[in-house]
């Protein structure tokens, strides 16, 4: 990988890179919770609901169990693709880029110390999840119908 393509925080490449106090740590840390995180509880939770159908119910839902555990498992590929996203947050080409100077601020984030560039939402992500998502929801109405 040449020198260019590497992000550098601060002047360190990630793996050197250390929070300068323990509230760039915390903003950090809720990012990862809640734009990361989300959509690995959701596979996990989708997994765990696979899981209770294979094992609860007759062989009548067991194509209702593997169509959410297929779900989890396409929520753990998304949630890797999501985490990639945001992984750049901190880094110094996006300090004090001039795209974000006209960023609409909120109530809680005026007069505040910037950290980051501004969340971004994942535009390709959030629209591939919802059509995977109504994907299922049609295939589970229809494997219903068919018990």
């Amino acid at each position: 990988m040449s020198e260019s393509q590497h992000r550098f925080y601060r002047g360190h490449r990630s793996k050197s890179f250390y929070p300068q106090d323990v509230n760039e740590l915390v903003e950090l840390r809720a990012r990862s919770r809640t734009f990361d995180g989300a959509y690995g509880r959701s596979a996990i939770a989708n997994l765990g609901y696979a899981l209770t159908i294979l094992r609860l119910f007759d062989r009548r839902f067991f194509k209702i169990g593997i169509l959410y555990t297929a779900l989890a498992g396409i929520l753990f590929v998304l949630a890797y693709f999501r985490q990639r996203h945001s992984r750049h947050d901190f880094a110094d080409r996006y300090t004090n880029h001039a795209s974000f100077a006209n960023a609409i601020k909120t109530v809680g984030q005026t007069g505040k110390r910037v950290f980051g560039r501004p969340f971004v939402t994942a535009g390709w992500i959030v629209a591939l999840l919802s059509i995977v998502v109504f994907a299922v929801e049609v295939c589970l109405l229809v494997l219903i119908f068919n018990l």
